[in-house]
């Protein structure tokens, strides 16, 4: 039997090492790369092949999301398997709609995730029970402006890129380097995205990145829990 390659993307390198411990214990698989970014993802994916890409939503440079349609606009026969915390119906809608073909969450158990690559591996969907109440519920309730279907004006992939990079506080130098752009169209584009959603300040772009789940923020405490997946992950990682 061949062995089925698995790409991971996340970007807390703690997280990242126990999952990846996790996938090489299981006989039959491997991990063939990692990303610790969005843009990361997108370029190991093409280049490397995998039989599956585990992606998180919450990257730096470049989200989940416009990764993963990044990805299957290229490759569409590619199976991607969402590992987040983020539980938005309106991020699952997009997702679905490019053509992701799971969906687990971080707080899940271990053998639930175990589970859902081994569906996918026989090219099945694999949801977890949350999220898949989540989408029933969202199928079946009326539309309207606030349900997954309703959305505000649409944005181009490179509008969408521009927009989560200046929330992430890209100067437009920055942002022209990164995308292979000059100065002038990169301060163009944003220009023109102000207008197109009608903001008038940075701060006005941030937050509305931050309501459409192109960013996210978490709010810090003054001793943040560790979730008890992430501890068992990384005993795993370390041979505890």
């Amino acid at each position: 039997m061949s062995t089925f390659r698995i790409l991971l993307a996340e970007d807390h390198p703690v997280f990242r090492m126990g999952v990846c411990s996790l996938i090489r214990s299981h006989v039959g698989w491997d991990v063939c790369g990692e990303a610790a970014d969005g843009r990361q993802a997108v370029t190991k994916c093409i280049e490397l092949r995998p039989d599956l890409l585990i992606l998180d939503i919450c990257m730096p440079n470049l989200n989940g999301l416009e990764a993963a349609r990044q990805i299957l606009k290229q490759k569409p026969d590619q199976k991607i398997l969402i590992l987040t915390d983020i539980e938005s119906e309106q991020v699952i809608h997009d997702c679905l709609e490019a053509g992701v073909r799971g969906w687990i969450l971080k707080s899940d158990r271990v053998d639930e995730l175990t589970t859902a690559i081994e569906q996918i591996q026989q090219n099945r969907s694999s949801f977890s029970p949350r999220i898949s109440s989540m989408i029933l519920y969202g199928y079946l309730k009326p539309h309207s402006a606030n349900s997954i279907m309703g959305r505000p004006a649409r944005l181009s992939v490179r509008e969408r890129e521009i927009v989560q990079l200046v929330s992430e506080g890209r100067s437009s130098r920055e942002i022209a380097q990164l995308l292979g752009v000059t100065v002038k169209t990169a301060e163009s584009h944003r220009n023109n995205i102000m207008l197109k959603l009608g903001l008038h300040s940075t701060v006005e772009m941030v937050m509305y990145a931050i309501r459409n789940q192109i960013v996210n923020v978490q709010l810090p405490t003054l001793m943040p829990p560790i979730p008890e997946r992430e501890i068992a992950l990384a005993s795993a990682a370390f041979g505890d």
